[in-house]
């Protein structure tokens, strides 16, 4: 073997590290032999005692790839000391100890042995991808490493990666890092015509490219799609230079054209994903084409599955694409953006774990026989909402029961794709549980026409749609065209999208053991399959002949306008745009109402009619959210009655039961006490604290109540008084008098507040002739705010000193009051005054 690669300039410290330390992180660039050189070369190993290695690998092109390159270094065929393990696709025999596997597969393997027997390394390869699976495989390593496998080594690599924080999450783990041999890179800024489509920019950039360089292009490319569609331009006219593709789906012979050198010396353009930026090397490319844009997984709503997303290029991938060029000399990359929008792209990809969907993770985890899946190092924390979100999804699924894996959730586990699609594979194939929920599976195992079904409606959901837009929303439509290429028919399809779905098909219809079926299945059946698949989204018209359905989760959505799924009063529907306000469906299927009876369960119904003033309630058969039938119910338990118009006074307030200014005025005078005496251990009784107890208090006054004359009837007063203790109940009214007597007989009103701040009385100057303090409350402790008003109610003077305000200000006062009110009498000696409650008349 050459020794040329970077890595063995730091083969030796690797070696040092892996033999001292159960993690070790690897930061090499590509090209350097990390992916294919290093394994080999760590194979005899003292530490590793003869045991095999697991080398992961994020994408399945990736992982044969590099099976194969160590294969052909060692001079051997695949499935000897190397093989790999993909989806589909396995290539191991007893004599392997390398098996580059995908992520699914890693996590398979360590749920099949949580030991990991004979194994002594695991690889993380591409680490700085951050992906869901690599994310979860790597938090079960370190727990096997903890509690089993301390002899378990695990090494992390990734071009780039920060390093530093990922030691410090890992126990201050040792990095080691190649500098590697990269060449000067030219990058050449290219953004013309941005408006145009992906394919046409690049076959433009191409064919620059090519007549401005010498040596082979690479492009990249968001997907198959657009490779194809940029392959047919460029073949359109004679480029010189033979033009092949790299992703995924391709076949390995297709793949291996690309990667290798052609024979014949001829220039090449290889059009790739994102794929070639890393893990697979690609020989004699000099020159790169970038479009700046990669797809990506992400969790799709609409269909309840992950998906591939195409988004802006982050920087760390723009710099690994560029990269590229530099591998065998001195480089050029062309850019389809401005120089100036290199500044603004996101620095590195965010881990898919923050927005994907976590039913599969959750799954995974309680099959590890985990309830809490913080219990695990995570290198970023699954957030709380989406886990919750899973966990009520496996429920429904028949996958969770109390938070732990059921017998039926095993078994999906054990077939390779979402757990919504394992359940509708299940659903066919599998006698059902006892029904339970809106989520329990619509039939007994139906026999080789349903599962023949579902594996063809399986292959469509985890593909895009193969009909043009605009095909309406029938999932029918879709089989029957599947169905029809299938037979050798014409049909009016994408061909390479129906070829994608009839792949998966095959592969579902080997793992089931049955045979191909082209005929035209009922539509409900499609209808109850996809229901098993997606129970929440069973829908319900909401009107007949309208386009507006109620799913089981409560939401509104729509079908597309005329669409003639409009006939159906109930659909299943897969596809779907939730949306803001109503959602938008994209893929459905019609359901037989009769098909869901026994999913249905009875649920008494209790509610507060606010138009009619009372509790009623009803005897519902319910599928989640969606009534199927109805009737009242004659006797409402007193607990449910209760807690009802409770839950109506907190909605429609306390004036519910009552509440006048009388209970304000109480109200505040207890509150002022709490304020002024607090050792005396006075409750409170303000709104906000009346209504998180309310059930506590008012429930034992509720016992025959159900109307809202009831409530009104209630003797609210008493219900309070019972609120504070006897003991500081009998002191209230002497403490805080509602009313206090002034020198002209009158009982005046006092006014407190809710804060207690001094309380404020309202009275006529002429009533309070002759007395000489301000009145007083709470023993004399607090003085009342006087609020002196003239003859005709209208303030004259606020004041919390009467004293002073006879010695000073009244005599101001007098002379304004003479001229506006010259009937009364306006003493020049308020002290000796007498107090009057109407017109004195001078004399």
């Amino acid at each position: 073997m050459k020794e040329s690669y970077p890595v063995f300039e730091i083969l030796s410290e690797l070696r040092q590290r892996l033999s001292q330390n159960k993690i070790v992180i690897l930061q090499a660039p590509p090209g350097a032999g990390k992916s294919t050189v290093l394994p080999l070369q760590l194979l005899d190993e003292p530490w590793l005692g003869g045991k095999k290695m697991i080398m992961l690998e994020p994408r399945r092109l990736a992982a044969r790839s590099v099976a194969y390159r160590m294969a052909t270094l060692k001079e051997e065929s695949v499935g000897e000391t190397v093989g790999y393990r993909i989806r589909f696709d396995t290539q191991v025999t007893s004599r392997t100890r390398i098996e580059v596997v995908t992520e699914g597969i890693l996590t398979r393997m360590i749920q099949g042995d949580n030991t990991l027997d004979g194994f002594g390394l695991i690889l993380f390869d591409e680490f700085h991808e951050r992906s869901l699976q690599a994310d979860l495989a790597l938090a079960f390593c370190l727990q096997v490493q903890q509690i089993v496998r301390d002899d378990l080594r695990i090494l992390i690599m990734s071009a780039t990666l920060d390093g530093e924080k990922l030691s410090s999450m890992l126990g201050n783990a040792p990095i080691v890092s190649s500098t590697g041999r990269q060449f000067s890179v030219e990058n050449r800024y290219y953004n013309f015509d941005p408006g145009a489509p992906i394919p046409v920019r690049m076959a433009r950039a191409i064919r620059k490219a090519l007549s401005e360089n010498k040596g082979d292009v690479l492009a990249f490319l968001p997907g198959a799609g657009e490779i194809n569609r940029t392959g047919e331009l460029l073949e359109a006219e004679d480029i010189g230079a033979l033009v092949c593709s790299l992703y995924g789906d391709l076949p390995m012979k297709k793949q291996q054209e690309a990667i290798l050198p052609l024979p014949d010396k001829r220039r090449k353009v290889v059009l790739a994903t994102s794929i070639a930026e890393t893990s697979l090397t690609i020989e004699g490319i000099s020159v790169v084409v970038d479009c700046g844009y990669s797809r990506v997984p992400r969790f799709d709503p609409r269909s309840g599955l992950t998906r591939l997303e195409t988004i802006r290029v982050t920087k760390d991938s723009a710099d690994q694409r560029a990269g590229r060029a530099g591998r065998l000399g001195p480089g050029v990359c062309y850019r389809l953006w401005s120089e100036g929008m290199t500044g603004s792209l996101v620095q590195n990809r965010s881990p898919e774990i923050l927005d994907a969907d976590l039913a599969p993770l959750m799954l995974e985890i309680s099959n590890w026989g985990l309830k809490d899946v913080y219990q695990l190092t995570w290198i970023t924390r699954p957030p709380a909402g989406a886990v919750n979100q899973a966990k009520e999804l496996l429920e429904q699924l028949e996958a969770l029961e109390d938070g732990r894996i059921t017998e039926r959730g095993k078994k999906m586990l054990q077939l390779p794709t979402h757990p919504r699609i394992a359940h509708m594979l299940l659903s066919a194939s599998l006698p059902s549980p006892s029904p339970r929920h809106f989520g329990t599976p619509l039939s007994p195992g139906r026999g080789e026409g349903s599962v023949g079904l579902a594996t063809d409606i399986a292959a469509l959901l985890e593909e895009r749609d193969p009909l043009p837009r605009d095909s309406g929303a029938d999932i029918m439509l879709r089989l029957g065209t599947l169905r029809k290429w299938r037979s050798g028919e014409r049909v009016n399809a994408e061909r390479n999208v129906l070829e994608r779905i009839e792949r998966l098909a095959s592969s579902w219809r080997k793992i089931f053991k049955m045979a191909v079926d082209n005929s035209i299945p009922p539509d409900e059946e499609v209808g109850k399959l996809l229901a098993a698949a997606y129970p929440e989204r069973i829908a319900s018209q909401v009107e007949k002949n309208s386009e507006r359905y109620k799913l089981a989760n409560g939401k509104v959505v729509k079908l597309p306008p005329h669409d003639p799924l409009m006939r159906e009063p109930w659909l299943s529907v897969a596809q779907l745009d939730a949306g803001s306000g109503e959602g938008k469906i994209f893929l459905a299927a019609a359901l037989n109402e009769n098909d869901l009876l026994h999913l249905a369960h009875e649920q008494e119904v209790v509610s507060w009619d606010a138009g009619r003033g009372m509790v009623v309630g009803a005897l519902e058969k319910r599928i989640g959210n969606l009534v199927m039938e109805s009737r009242p119910l004659t006797t409402i338990a007193a607990e449910k009655r209760i807690k009802i118009l409770c839950e109506a006074v907190l909605r429609e307030g306390l004036k519910l039961i009552g509440w006048s200014g009388t209970q304000s005025e109480w109200q505040a005078r207890e509150m002022s006490l709490r304020t002024w005496r607090p050792e005396e251990g006075w409750p409170d009784v303000t709104e906000e604290h009346l209504m998180k107890t309310l059930e506590e208090w008012l429930s034992p006054y509720l016992i025959q109540a159900s109307k809202r004359t009831d409530l009104q009837r209630l003797d609210l007063s008493s219900i309070l008084a019972g609120l504070v203790p006897w003991d500081l109940a009998r002191k209230l009214d002497k403490l805080v008098p509602a009313k206090l007597e002034v020198p002209s007989g009158s009982m005046i009103s006092v006014h407190y507040s809710m804060q207690g701040e001094p309380p404020v009385m309202e009275v006529r100057l002429q009533e309070v002739f002759g007395l000489l303090e301000t009145p007083s409350v709470n023993e004399g402790k607090t003085k009342v705010v006087l609020h002196l008003l003239s003859p005709g109610y209208k303030p004259v003077q606020v004041t919390q000193d009467l004293k002073s305000f006879w010695q000073t200000a009244y005599h101001e006062v007098r002379k304004e009051l003479r001229i506006r009110y010259r009937k009364h009498s306006w003493p020049e000696d308020p002290w000796t005054a007498k107090a009057v409650r109407g017109v004195k008349k001078r004399l």
